[in-house]
C-alpha cells in the first residue's frame, strides 16, 4: 500500500499487508480504536495513518504518552484545569481534549491512566462531555480517541488496575501491529529504507548491506521490533567506515576497514559505556520483575515514566520478559 509509505509504514509481507488493509478500513469509520502491539511495532505511525486517511485529516492529530506523565497530572493534561485547581495551577488550561476538538487524540500507553482518569475518559467516550479539574460544569468536544498499549488489558482488569467497562468500550475496533519477527523479509526492506534516509539526513555515502547482515536480519528475533532495528542500523551507519553495513554481532569476518577503525574519543567511549550499562541494567531489572515496568522502576529507584523511557530507548520490550507460562496466555 504505497499511500502508507508517507507514514513510515513499509513492508511487503502478507502479515503486514493485512495490517495495512485494516488501517484503511479503520480510517474510513469514525470511531475509537484500540491499537495493540509490542514496543516498537509502529503503533503511533498506524494511529497517524488512521487519522490522516480519514475525514478528520484537516484537523489536529495530538499524540500523548500517558506513561511519560506524572499520575497527578494526567487528568489535568487531558481535560484541562481551572486557575487555582491545585497548587501550581496559576493559570487555567484548556487541556488536550479541547486542543484536539474536531480531530484525533492518540493516547499511547493507555494502561498508565489512573482509575480516576479512566473514569473521566469513559464518560467522554460515552457522551463526548468532560469536566476540567476544579470545574463544576461540563464541556463538550468532538474528538476521535485512538489508544495504544503493549500490555494485556485483560490481566490489568483482573488485577483491578484497569476498568472493565472501559476495556469493553475500547475493545470494539482493534488493530494489532505484528512483531517484526513475524514479518518475513520486511526487516531487510526496512533496513534498506533506513540506509537511504540516513544517507540523506547525515549527508554520508549510501551503504550497502553485507550478506552476513541479510541473514542476521532474517533470523534475529528483534524484541524491540522496528525501533530496535532502526537504532541498530543508525549506530552501525554512523560508527563504521565500511561501505558495507555489518549488523551481525556474531560474524567473525569483519572488513579490514572496520578492524582499523579509528579509536573512539573519550566522550564517545564514555557515551558508549554508559549506553551499554543502561541497556544491561534495564534488561536485568525487567527480567527480575517478569517484565513489570512499575516494579522494575521501583527496584531501580526511578519513577515509572523515566524507567519506561529507558526501556524504549534501548528497544527493550517488557512482553519479552514474561515467563513462558504467562506469555502463552
Amino acid at each position: 500500500m504505497q499511500d502508507l509509505h508517507r507514514f513510515n509504514l513499509l513492508g511487503n509481507s502478507e502479515r503486514f499487508q493485512h495490517t495495512c488493509k485494516q488501517i484503511h478500513k479503520l480510517a474510513s469509520v469514525d470511531a475509537s480504536v484500540l491499537i495493540h502491539g509490542e514496543t516498537g511495532t509502529g503503533k503511533e505511525m498506524a494511529a497517524r495513518a488512521i487519522h490522516y486517511l480519514g475525514k478528520r485529516a484537516g484537523k489536529p492529530f495530538i499524540p500523548i504518552n500517558c506513561g511519560a506523565l506524572a499520575e497527578t497530572l494526567i487528568e489535568s493534561e487531558l481535560f484541562g484545569h481551572e486557575r487555582g485547581a491545585f497548587t501550581d495551577a496559576k493559570l487555567a488550561s484548556a487541556g488536550l481534549i479541547s486542543d484536539a476538538d474536531g480531530g484525533t487524540l492518540f493516547l499511547d500507553e493507555v494502561d498508565s491512566l489512573s482509575l480516576k482518569a479512566q473514569t473521566a475518559l469513559l464518560r467522554f467516550l460515552q457522551d463526548k462531555t468532560y469536566r476540567r479539574v476544579g470545574s463544576s460544569s461540563n464541556r463538550q468536544a468532538d474528538v476521535r480517541i485512538l489508544v495504544a498499549t503493549n500490555a494485556k488489558l485483560e490481566h490489568l482488569v483482573e488485577q483491578k488496575h484497569f476498568r472493565r467497562d472501559l476495556l469493553y468500550r475500547l475493545n470494539v475496533l482493534v488493530l494489532t501491529m505484528p512483531p517484526l519477527r513475524d514479518r518475513g523479509n520486511d526487516a531487510v526492506l526496512l533496513t534498506e529504507s533506513f540506509l537511504a534516509r540516513f544517507s540523506r539526513e547525515y549527508q554520508k555515502p549510501l551503504k550497502t548491506l553485507h550478506p552476513d547482515s541479510i541473514s542476521y536480519l532474517q533470523s534475529h528475533a528483534w524484541p524491540g521490533n522496528i525501533r530496535e532495528l532502526e537504532n541498530s542500523v543508525l549506530r552501525e551507519f554512523l560508527m563504521s567506515d565500511s561501505a558495507a553495513l555489518h549488523l551481525n554481532p556474531n560474524a567473525e569476518a569483519i572488513t579490514l576497514n572496520d578492524k582499523m577503525e579509528s579509536p573512539l574519543s573519550f566522550k564517545d567511549a564514555k557515551a558508549r559505556a554508559i549506553a551499554e550499562f543502561e541497556r544491561s541494567f534495564v534488561a536485568e531489572q525487567l527480567k527480575r520483575t517478569n517484565g513489570n515496568i512499575s516494579r522494575a522502576a521501583s527496584f531501580s529507584g526511578q519513577d515509572r515514566s523515566a524507567f519506561g523511557k529507558l526501556a524504549k530507548k534501548y528497544g527493550l520490550n517488557s512482553c519479552a520478559y514474561l515467563h513462558t507460562s504467562e506469555a502463552s496466555d
